[in-house]
């Protein structure tokens, strides 16, 4: 096959691009070129387009030939999507427009697999465990629109037959997760843990999410890409809860080292806590993940022990 990763410089994208590769399909990578300059060592058998996703006119040139597109772009993040929403929509959602675009003029069999969010669609919870039927209702632009670009995925399904599923993926961590990024609470704990940093918490600790390993990230997209059943928006998950504090003690059992914690006020978007059903894909994809809590976040120091000496940023 030949697969479109949007957004392959990511961290999400990168481990996207090495198991596609490593099953023998064609991958075009697209993303800025920074990312790209990034990325390009150590995947050199990929095919790369330097591109920028909220001002790209060319993408019936990028798309063809493509069977499926891995859509993982996102111009903006939860925390800080409210203070510029307008900005929000105008990269995210025109973006994704353009490319419904030219695949419906494109009159193909392109299938778009497209990354939500189970973190944000949802809002404030009103079940202990959130099935893709729960009442959507966000709190921030960021889950906005996100749910805005699903229905608009459903829009072109139903009117144009582009083939199209939303995976709400709940809080994932893992492998090339930067310690240095703006979010990811797995990744940024585990590298100031390592270094001897403060880590900052909003609230008491108390705040409980699910937290899923991007290698089983990366099997639901793939189970997506061939899925054939009727179903379109699904819960990828662990389907388990667990608070920052947790984290932060898994963190410590890693490396064996103390976390110096400082708590701040809680924020108002926070809700308190989000644990995805994650049956329907169970069922209809066959999948469920296979690396626990504690395994993961020992895969992740390990790999990013690694990351630390080989960048010597650190």
């Amino acid at each position: 096959m030949r697969c479109l990763v949007l957004g392959a410089g990511g961290f999400i994208g990168q481990n996207l691009v090495e198991e596609l590769l490593l099953k023998g399909h064609h991958v075009v990578a697209y993303d800025r070129p920074t990312a790209i300059l990034e990325i390009q060592e150590q995947f050199p058998q990929a095919s790369y387009i330097n591109g920028d996703f909220l001002t790209e006119e060319n993408w019936e040139n990028v798309l063809q030939g493509v069977n499926t597109c891995y859509h993982l772009i996102s111009t903006s993040l939860p925390k800080t999507s409210n203070d510029d929403p307008i900005s929000d929509v105008a990269g995210n959602v025109l973006g994704t427009l353009r490319l419904l675009e030219a695949a419906r003029k494109m009159n193909r069999n392109i299938r778009i697999v497209f990354a939500s969010s189970g973190g944000t669609v949802y809002g404030p919870l009103k079940s202990e465990k959130v099935s893709e039927d729960h009442p959507t209702d966000p709190i921030c632009s960021y889950g906005i629109t996100k749910l805005t670009i699903e229905k608009y995925l459903q829009l072109y399904r139903e009117l144009h037959g582009v083939s199209s599923i939303a995976l709400r993926i709940a809080n994932p961590y893992g492998f090339r997760q930067s310690p240095d990024s703006t979010q990811g609470v797995i990744g940024v704990f585990s590298g100031r843990v390592l270094r001897n940093s403060a880590v900052d918490v909003w609230g008491d600790g108390s705040v409980i999410r699910d937290y899923i390993f991007v290698k089983d990230v990366v099997d639901a997209m793939l189970s997506a890409a061939h899925y054939g059943g009727r179903e379109v928006v699904f819960n990828i998950g662990s389907g388990e809860g667990h608070s920052l504090r947790e984290i932060l003690n898994a963190i410590e059992t890693a490396t064996q080292k103390e976390a110096n914690i400082i708590f701040h006020p809680s924020r108002g978007f926070d809700i308190h806590k989000s644990i995805l059903n994650i049956s329907r894909a169970k069922i209809e994809f066959n999948w469920s993940p296979k690396i626990g809590l504690q395994e993961g976040i020992n895969k992740t120091i390990h790999w990013m022990k690694n990351y630390m000496n080989d960048s010597q940023k650190y």
